[in-house]
């Protein structure tokens, strides 16, 4: 099965349920049938240059999430590296801390992993042999109470049951320790409100009866939730997250992202260097010219309202007028997949060769710095 993602975007199974229901038996021998979602991540000395998919700061601490599991942690900026230890050894696409010591991980085979000591180790809480036993449930359930989303819920069960529990989640939002969402592939959303001790399939609250992929994720400046995908999918939820309705769409190409800027304004980016800026919550939409041709991947937000994107192909834009407008920063094109701020204000940037950095974001037309090349242990 192939599957065309941006660039930086499924069990020892956790125990999880839906409505209070545990998993039924069997699940755990269905590691046997895929042993990367319960063999550790190898450590390798090469680790630091290994391709990186997502990037995120814990504190003071950087923490990278990529191929074949791999996790690696920095505590000194991005000038050494080490991995932490991680039961799993998929590659994970992105990473989210709600505190210095609190994250989660997501990734390929449905798998979710959680840390509370800052990243040095993983749990695995979910995984795509455990989704689709819970997709499975929630529409039995629904269907007996005469549901009308069960119907919807049902499809999206079969999917996963008959082809496998690879689906990719390829982003994830908490709002704290406890209530948080991951998406992916094929209309693929679970959520929690217990900080992953239980999921919940979320397949039928989503406006997407076509079942497109889901990129992004992101919560605007008014409480909002937004998630975009393929073939500009654009769903907002104004009632945190107990439903997502289908918006208008500027754009019929596939957003990868979404991104609040803290004023109030939202953008939504992707293929092409499309790129477009709402204030008023997503109900009308402007084009933003990025002068960019290839697809726009990862973006931020930075603490002094400057706002970063990136390319496919290594471009880097800055706005620091809300996203109004944006300019080019200059330097050596390296493919991006993944932006984080450092704790020095500096940018810190996950690529297929690892972990960079840039100078501050006053300077940002200075040039890329090597890769991070620091032992791993």
């Amino acid at each position: 099965m192939k599957i065309r993602f941006p660039l930086g975007r499924f069990l020892a199974v956790a125990v999880v349920s839906i409505a209070g229901a545990a998993l039924p038996g069997g699940v755990r021998a269905a590691d046997a049938d895929y042993p990367v979602l319960s063999q550790p991540a190898i450590v390798s000395p090469k680790a630091a240059g290994a391709a990186m998919l997502g990037l995120a700061r814990a504190g003071q601490r950087l923490v990278a999430v990529g191929e074949r599991g791999i996790i690696l942690l920095s505590d000194d900026q991005g000038g050494r590296w080490r991995q932490a230890r991680v039961p799993v050894s998929v590659s994970l696409t992105a990473v989210r801390f709600v505190t210095e010591r609190t994250g989660w991980a997501v990734g390929h085979f449905g798998v979710v992993l959680r840390s509370d000591d800052g990243g040095e180790s993983w749990v695995k809480q979910l995984d795509g042999v455990a989704a689709a036993r819970l997709a499975e449930q929630a529409a039995s359930q629904m269907a007996q109470q005469g549901l009308p989303e069960a119907e919807r819920l049902r499809e999206s069960s079969l999917h996963l049951v008959e082809e496998g529990p690879d689906k990719p989640f390829l982003d994830l939002f908490f709002a704290n320790e406890r209530d948080g969402f991951v998406i992916g592939a094929y209309n693929l959303i679970f959520r929690t409100r217990d900080g992953g001790q239980s999921w919940t399939p979320w397949m039928s609250r989503l406006e997407n009866p076509k079942g497109l992929h889901l990129y992004g994720v992101a919560q605007g400046g008014g409480g909002e939730l937004y998630i975009v995908g393929e073939q500009g999918l654009l769903l907002r939820s104004t009632d945190g997250g107990e439903r997502f309705a289908a918006l208008p769409s500027p754009y019929k190409g596939s957003w990868f992202g979404v991104l609040s800027t803290g004023e109030g304004s939202v953008l939504a980016y992707g293929l092409r260097g499309s790129l477009y800026r709402s204030t008023d919550r997503g109900e009308s939409w402007r084009a933003i010219d990025t002068g960019v041709a290839s697809g726009l991947g990862a973006g931020l937000a930075l603490g002094d309202g400057t706002l970063v994107l990136a390319s496919q192909t290594g471009d880097l834009l800055t706005s620091r007028d809300g996203g109004a407008s944006f300019q080019p920063a200059a330097g050596r094109k390296l493919p991006v997949t993944a932006l984080a701020e450092r704790a020095d204000g500096r940018l810190a940037v996950a690529s297929l060769r690892g972990v960079l950095s840039l100078d501050p974001p006053a300077s940002l037309d200075s040039p890329l710095n090597a890769p991070a090349k620091g032992a791993v242990r």
